[in-house]
């Protein structure tokens, strides 16, 4: 087969970071890795939602690519298999096993801040699997977990913003850090450093729910030492 090129419309692309280039792609030597890492990448690309993923069993429906790992399918699966844990071994992939109604699948992300509060969120238990008729299966939320909380309400996370909402995440009771947010939205104070502020003013004072108009009050002054973050 020869590749006939590219055509004129370029609207869709795949983005793959620079970090791909300079550092991994110089580590794979295996072919089946490098078509699966590529894959993963070009699917999630093209998903909608804060927290993208991939399901074996998804992948396996794929023709073009158990063909392209295989002879038959017992030996497609088992290169596929191969393939996901050598890219996972990398550092491109990242994956966590949860069960289905037949069988146990696997849940694929690629590596990035998302992706790692992703696993760690379902490996705590933070997430189900929520199976509906002729549908993948989704992920359900019991709560909005931090990283969903700063992505609605403030903006797209960034590496050290991750690190500041993980490290909060464990030190923070999640009602405490519903109701932080929700306090910055109501105040238009839309950033990590207020809402921070507020946490921080609650673990050295001590909460109490019925004192909740005081706390907005108190929350609020300690919250501006911070308004030059906003600026």
């Amino acid at each position: 087969m020869t590749f006939p090129g590219f055509p004129e419309d370029t609207s869709k692309f795949t983005r793959i970071p620079d970090p791909f280039f300079r550092d991994l792609l110089w580590v794979i030597d295996d072919l089946d890795e490098l078509k699966v890492t590529l894959y993963t990448f070009w699917r999630l690309e093209h998903m909608e939602g804060p927290f993208r993923y991939l399901r074996f069993s998804d992948m396996l429906k794929d023709s073009q690519l158990v063909k392209s790992m295989g002879s038959g399918p017992r030996i497609a699966r088992k290169n596929l298999e191969q393939a996901l844990q050598m890219a996972m071994s990398h550092g491109s992939l990242l994956g966590t096993e949860v069960p289905n109604k037949r069988s146990k699948d696997w849940l694929i992300f690629f590596n990035s801040p998302r992706g790692r509060a992703a696993i760690d969120a379902i490996r705590r238990g933070d997430w189900r699997l929520v199976e509906k008729p002729e549908a993948s299966p989704e992920i359900s939320f019991d709560h909005p977990n931090i990283f969903q909380l700063y992505e609605t309400n403030i903006g797209p996370l960034t590496p050290l913003i991750a690190d500041a909402l993980r490290d909060a995440e464990k030190t923070f009771p999640a009602n405490w850090v519903e109701e932080a947010f929700r306090i910055a939205v109501e105040r238009n104070k839309r950033n990590w450093h207020y809402i921070d502020a507020i946490l921080h003013r609650w673990q050295e004072g001590g909460r109490d729910d019925r004192k909740d108009k005081q706390d907005r009050r108190d929350t609020e002054k300690a919250g501006r030492k911070y308004s030059d973050w906003e600026k």
